[in-house]
Parts: structure tokens; C-alpha cells; sequence
């Protein structure tokens, strides 16, 4: 993507009501929100981050977090037509709200609708009042499919999230669950594997022995059985934790795994942008040559707050990203697709052609053990290859 194509938006709110016990996101629990400085905040930030990328055309808008559902929708409703007024628009711009089920949150789903959100990400979890007490969620079931029925009566195109892989969870069980969850989803679920994050509290409490999770090898039996039943309902993966109906996939998230552009504002936030002429803004910026830049915001919110009231951005310094650097991210987030990464795409990126970058011996022993299909155009893992994508990756890289 060049610095003149299409770029996504992803704003971060950092705030829930309570925090996951299994949850590592930049994520803060607050009696008292000031909800109009926040919205001030962000708009202030947009029209930064607008400066920088004129000529661009925003494509998708993801609101993220913590809980985006907990925000006004006037706030929602101020931050997507400011947005709109900075950068041309494609038509059907793609606006995505992540919400928790409670009933508070999903009786806001037509305000959010009005505001200009098209989608809304549902964090389910789980379809039973057992597993969601375990997993901290404030939820019950029936908050959960009551919540996708408005999501269902108010959105054209919704989602929602499932965990498997839970302490005592059966194969039997799960299977149920997913055909459930099929008949509910209307083109798209996210399916993850619940797994054991540091300085998270169910860390401590596996280390102790407090509850087990499946091991490595019923872990891939969960992931087949997913692939299995969702295909046959219709709903195939195309990415590693994503299915759907062709046609419904997340629009913002193919910009991540697609390796092109996006803003990321708010605390925490990440983005990747291409910009000309930013000798001063990165590292090793030379004239008006077209650079890729890694940006992230600060991390405590406080701090990002008073960053943007006093110089417009709540970012570190943006850090150059050689094409080496370009080369593995394009390669890490395009291998999650079904579909692979374009290996034109990777000779791009990497500034001279992909077969520098990998070690075509162990390449070809990857395709010979049935991991990797490689076409003249594309590098594709299979289902097998899915399951060691963490390991495949620095095995064929040089």
C-alpha cells in the first residue's frame, strides 16, 4: 500500500467496569470517566494524525479496548463524523464497536447505530453461566443471546467471540456450543484459544494449580473440531481465530493481516503508516522518502491525556521500520490468512525479492512435510501448518 491508498482508524478506550481475570490489554477500571475531555481528547488527536496523511482514504473505523460499549454514543457519534470530515471516505465505510453483553450496553446498540456504527463485536465468551463465572465475565447466557438478538434486529453485520479450550470443557460439549453458536451468528464468529497470559491473576492461579487447561494435544483437537463444524455450517476460517460467509469477514482486521495502513489512537494504541518526509518524526528519516513507521501511543491514560491537551498526540516517537522489520511483520500477519501472503507483496516490502529472507532448503522441507503450500504467486500454510505457525515462522526465515 502506498502513501496515497486507503488507511484503517482504530481508537482504543481503555476503560471497563471490571477487569478479566485471563485479560492483558491495556485495560483500567474508573468510578468517574470525564467523558467530554476524552472526546476532546480523540478529536484532537484525529486532526494530528489527519495533518499527517492527507491524500489518504479512510476505509474502516474499529472502536476497541477495554469496552467501547461503555462509552456515550454522542462520543462514538462526535469521534466517526470528525473522522469523516478529515479524510474522504469509501462508500461503505466499515465502523466497528466491540461491546459486552450486559444488558446496559446492548440496550445502546440502536444509539450506537444512530452515532454511525455499522458493526458491533459482541465478547460472549462463553454460552453458559458456569464458564462465564469462571472467566470473570459480568454476563449471564442470557444476556449473551439476548444481546445478539438486538445485535441481529439493529446491525446489518455483526460478530461475536467465543473461548474454548476451558478448564473441564469436552469435545462433546464444545461441539454443542459451536452449533449454537452457528445457528446465532449471522456470517461471522471469532473463536479463541483460552490461553495463560502473564500478570494476569489466572497466571498466578494456574501456577499455583488452582484449575488446568487442556494440554497441547487437546488443544489441537478443540482447534480441528472448530475448523470442522464451522466449516460445515458454512462459516470457514479465513484467518487463524476468524470465520465467516464470504463477504462478512472483519473489513478492519484484513487491513492488519493484509500488512497496510492504520492510525492507532488512544492509550496503548499501535499503528502502522506510511508517510513521506518524516526525517523528523522517526529514526533515520531521510528527505521525502516513502517510509513505514511503527507508532504507538503512551500507555497509561492519564499520561496520553495530557499529551494530546498539550501537544496534539499522546505518541512516542515514531520508530522507523527497516525493511527487514517490514519483511517479518508482512510475512507474520499474512501467513494467518487462508488465503497466505502474495509473495509480491513480501519482495515489496522487504525491499529486494523474498528469496532473500528465507532459506529456500528449509522452505521446501516445510512443503514436503505438508506445512506450507508455496503457488507463483503466494505462500500459504495448511491446516497442519496453522497449528505451528509460531515455530514454521523463524524455521524458513535465514
Amino acid at each position: 500500500m502506498n502513501s496515497k491508498g486507503q488507511i484503517g482508524l482504530y481508537i482504543h478506550w481503555p476503560f471497563c467496569l471490571s477487569k478479566c481475570p485471563y485479560c492483558d490489554f491495556n485495560v483500567h477500571v474508573r468510578d468517574q470517566i470525564d467523558h467530554d475531555r476524552w472526546q476532546a481528547a480523540y478529536i484532537r488527536c484525529l486532526e494530528t494524525y489527519a495533518e499527517l496523511t492527507k491524500g489518504r482514504v479512510l476505509a474502516s473505523i474499529f472502536f476497541g479496548g477495554g469496552t467501547p460499549s461503555t462509552m456515550k454514543p454522542e462520543v462514538v457519534g462526535s469521534i466517526i463524523d470528525k473522522a469523516r470530515s478529515l479524510w474522504p471516505c469509501v462508500n461503505d465505510l466499515d465502523v466497528t464497536l466491540e461491546a459486552n453483553p450486559t444488558s446496559i450496553e446492548a440496550d445502546k446498540f440502536s444509539a450506537f447505530k444512530d452515532a454511525g456504527v455499522s458493526r458491533v463485536s459482541i465478547g460472549v465468551q462463553a454460552l453458559n453461566d458456569a464458564d462465564l463465572a469462571f472467566l470473570g465475565r459480568a454476563h449471564s447466557a442470557a444476556d449473551a443471546l439476548r444481546a445478539i438478538e438486538i445485535a441481529s434486529d439493529t446491525f446489518d453485520r455483526f460478530s461475536f467471540d467465543l473461548m474454548y479450550a476451558r478448564p473441564d470443557q469436552t469435545l462433546d460439549n464444545w461441539c454443542r456450543e459451536l452449533e449454537r453458536a452457528a445457528m446465532l451468528a449471522r456470517g461471522h464468529l471469532s473463536l479463541y484459544q483460552l490461553t495463560i497470559e502473564r500478570n494476569t491473576p489466572f497466571h498466578y492461579d494456574h501456577a499455583q494449580g488452582v484449575f488446568n487447561i487442556p494440554n497441547d494435544g487437546l488443544a489441537t483437537d478443540f482447534y480441528n473440531l472448530t475448523q470442522d463444524v464451522l466449516s460445515a455450517k458454512g462459516l470457514p476460517a479465513y484467518e487463524v481465530s476468524n470465520h465467516a460467509e464470504d463477504g462478512h469477514e472483519s473489513r478492519h482486521n484484513l487491513i492488519y493481516w493484509h500488512y497496510g495502513d492504520y492510525i492507532g489512537i488512544g492509550p496503548g494504541a499501535h499503528g502502522r503508516l506510511t508517510l513521506e518526509g518524516q526525517g523528523g518524526v522517526g529514526q533515520g528519516g531521510q528527505g521525502r522518502e516513502v517510509q513505514k513507521f511503527a507508532t504507538r501511543e503512551h500507555h497509561a491514560p492519564d499520561v496520553w491525556l495530557e499529551k494530546v491537551e498539550a501537544f496534539g498526540r499522546g505518541a512516542h516517537p515514531f520508530e522507523l521500520l527497516f525493511h527487514e522489520d517490514r519483511f517479518l511483520e508482512a510475512l507474520m500477519m499474512g501467513l494467518r490468512l487462508n488465503k497466505g501472503v502474495c509473495l509480491d507483496h513480501l519482495s515489496e516490502q522487504g525491499g529486494k525479492l523474498w528469496e532473500n529472507y528465507v532459506d529456500l532448503q528449509r522452505l521446501k522441507v516445510a512443503q514436503d512435510e505438508g506445512w506450507i503450500k508455496r503457488s507463483t504467486h503466494s505462500l500459504c500454510l495448511t491446516p497442519s501448518g496453522i497449528l505451528r505457525l509460531n515455530a514454521l515462522i523463524p524455521y524458513i526465515l535465514k
